[in-house]
């Protein structure tokens, strides 16, 4: 993520989709090496296309989520707002469902990842740690 959080809210959303799909496309890389590992396909051309498939749906997930935070930003002219990462999390598990051909998958996926995206945008903005020392 670097570089993410010092573009400003609401700016340069073609840099903040790329930002988020390499990340996307990096987590689908490392998702389908575990999966490959543990659930040995059959074929090399099977691996290559669980690698393929998963890593571009990651990559896609990554693109519209921050493509759809950054839109939501200007449209609703509230940038800080955690709405618009509710938005855009809610846009990428609405995109899973449909990759997936599953309304339960979408709408669950919509919730949980709209629900980690803004608490994630929260905790940036009000200085919540998960690691290291306790603040006093």
């Amino acid at each position: 993520m670097s570089g993410y959080w010092e573009i400003p809210e609401g700016t340069d959303c073609a840099r903040r989709a790329w930002i988020t799909g390499r990340l996307g496309a990096a987590l689908g890389v490392i998702g389908s090496a575990y999966h490959i590992i543990l659930f040995q396909p059959e074929s090399a051309f099977k691996a290559v296309q669980t690698a393929t498939t998963s890593t571009v749906t990651m990559a896609t997930l990554g693109a519209v989520f921050g493509l759809t935070t950054c839109l939501s930003a200007q449209v609703r002219e509230d940038p800080e707002d955690a709405l618009n990462y509710f938005i855009g999390g809610c846009a990428s598990g609405i995109v899973l469902g449909a990759r997936t051909h599953s309304y339960a998958t979408g709408s669950s996926a919509c919730v949980a990842l709209g629900l980690l995206a803004a608490f994630t945008k929260i905790g940036k903005r009000e200085g919540w740690r998960v690691t290291g020392p306790p603040r006093l």
